[in-house]
């Protein structure tokens, strides 16, 4: 058995799960609403506050599933009760950021600022601090959404090893390299 996939999910108070014929995972709970297709061959029941995903052989492609299937309905869970964050650092002269509805307007050192359009799903806001680098917070429920988003806006400009400036994850530790040696 998957280590991962034969742990059960615990369900929260205030969530309310509904597995429909289809094999679609409905998770409703005081953040919102997430789905979640799952292939036919898994199984999955609520049983005694706890979500238990089975499976039918030990084939490769059903152990594959097993322990992903697991991991996608914990995330789930803890999103629609509590949420995912991610934080964002803009190291560099200049590097800017603004929120504006469901838009991030960012300058990072090139001729024109960036302007990016947000998933109605995911919430941001800009902080700058004095003596601080900017930082984009963004918050969602869907934490696949929320890393995609992230991972995007990193890639605009990442993060060089010779002086560290560009997008950067608040927690990300960048391997600094030494420049060019001089002389003889």
């Amino acid at each position: 058995m998957s280590r991962i996939g034969k742990k059960p999910v615990p369900v929260t108070k205030g969530v309310t799960i509904t597995v429909t014929p289809a094999n679609e995972i409905i998770m409703k709970g005081p953040k919102g609403e997430l789905t979640q297709q799952i292939d036919r061959d898994i199984k999955v029941e609520v049983v005694n506050d706890e979500l238990l995903i089975t499976r039918p052989t030990d084939q490769i492609r059903h152990r594959a599933l097993h322990g992903l299937y697991r991991s996608l309905l914990a995330n789930m869970m803890k999103g629609v009760t509590d949420g995912f964050k991610r934080e964002l650092e803009l190291v560099g002269v200049g590097y800017r950021a603004a929120v504006a509805g469901q838009q991030i307007d960012m300058a990072l050192g090139f001729s024109h600022n960036i302007i990016m359009d947000l998933p109605k799903e995911v919430k941001a806001s800009a902080i700058a601090e004095k003596g601080q680098n900017p930082r984009i917070i963004l918050e969602s429920i869907d934490k696949q959404l929320l890393g995609q988003v992230a991972a995007k806006i990193r890639s605009l400009r990442k993060p060089e090893p010779y002086k560290g400036k560009g997008v950067r994850y608040s927690d990300e530790i960048v391997r600094r390299k030494a420049g060019k040696s001089a002389g003889k």
